[in-house]
């Protein structure tokens, strides 16, 4: 069999960890006529759940990364392009019509794939992006309701001052749509949706993806690891304490040790050895990361590396707190049930540099 383990990517079908009660939260969520919000940690595997889910629905998908999006007209684009994708030209060219900026569209011969562009004054820089909205709205009035996915949707924060406040004036009164928004800065997102004063405030059914609990991936590592090692349940084990069952990280290392177990037998020191070589690879990223941070996030990171107390940090309170806000919106570190490292290998990086 090929190697069942899968990073870097949308895990979907066999490769698809656990989730049962997420998936099924998720599925009613998106079955009633509410929206939702997904919170979790970067490479939690967001994406992944939302695509399971929606594509055993039979229903028209738009998703879309915020963090590709640079500006408000910027965001109309991107959002029709994906609009073009989900219904046949001949079924939209109407309502296009009914645009009070009419953009254009032209299919590029090369890709097959609809071009589209609008030229929007500072008067109506939300016009065209209210239209591409409405139109999904429309689509979804005569035909299988949409879901439309905003992926890192605490960008918008970013994009204008009044985005939040438009954008929710005009989905409010989408019925036919049911509206996903995803998010991995957990402070940002939590603004926005449950803050009074935040126009989306309790605007959908709130999940936060926390890790796999350590039963059911060592249920999903072990019956894999049984076709090529009968020491399953020690790798799978050892993988597990090593990567805190951080999913990315899980399904990155037991990857790399089972494509060793496939070629060589196992051997006491093979968690070792094949952690040494992804350390190894990623050298050169680890010492440019760390090039670029200030003191005080070094010393946050080396405090949670050798996992001794934040409070230890000889530093003004507010200092560290605005160091903490930093690396976890850069995705360095998590918040689980306490601050962490994100990444078990630079964990171990920086914990053989202090040691040196």
């Amino acid at each position: 069999m090929s190697n069942p383990f899968k990073f870097g990517s949308v895990v979907e079908n066999n490769f698809f960890t656990d989730r049962i009660n997420e998936t099924e939260e998720t599925k009613n969520v998106l079955s009633s006529s509410n929206h939702l919000i997904l919170i979790s940690p970067r490479r939690f595997g967001k994406t992944s759940l939302v695509n399971k889910v929606t594509n055993s629905l039979d229903r028209p998908v738009i998703y879309l990364d915020l963090q590709l999006v640079t500006d408000v007209p910027d965001f109309a684009t991107h959002l029709l392009k994906k609009v073009l994708k989900i219904d046949k030209w001949e079924n939209i060219k109407h309502l296009l019509a009914n645009f009070r900026l009419i953009p254009t569209i032209a299919l590029n011969p090369l890709t097959n794939n609809m071009e589209v562009s609008f030229v929007p004054t500072s008067s109506n820089n939300f016009t065209p992006l209210e239209d591409v909205l409405n139109l999904i709205e429309k689509i979804g009035e005569k035909g299988k309701r949409p879901i439309v996915v905003f992926d890192e949707f605490q960008e918008i924060i970013d994009l204008s001052k009044t985005l939040p406040k438009q954008l929710r004036a005009v989905i409010q009164h989408h019925k036919n749509i049911n509206y996903v928004f995803l998010g991995s800065l957990e402070s940002i997102m939590r603004q926005i949706f449950e803050t009074k004063k935040s126009p989306f405030y309790h605007f959908g059914y709130l999940m936060t993806l926390k890790k796999i609990p350590y039963s059911d991936f060592f249920d999903y590592l072990k019956t894999r690891f049984d076709a090529v090692t009968d020491k399953s349940e020690i790798l799978s084990n050892e993988i597990l304490v090593f990567t805190q069952q951080h999913p990315y990280y899980t399904q990155q290392l037991a990857f790399y040790c089972y494509s060793f177990l496939e070629n060589e037998e196992y051997q006491d020191n093979i968690l070792n050895s094949v952690i040494d070589n992804l350390i190894s690879m990623h050298n050169n990223d680890f010492e440019r990361l760390w090039n670029t941070i200030s003191k005080t996030d070094k010393k946050i990171m080396i405090t949670l590396a050798l996992q001794e107390k934040i409070s230890s940090i000889p530093q003004p309170t507010s200092t560290i707190y605005s160091g903490l806000k930093r690396l976890l919106t850069k995705g360095y570190i998590i918040r689980d049930e306490q601050y962490e490292l994100d990444d078990p290998f630079f964990k171990k990086w920086l914990k053989g540099k202090i040691n040196e």
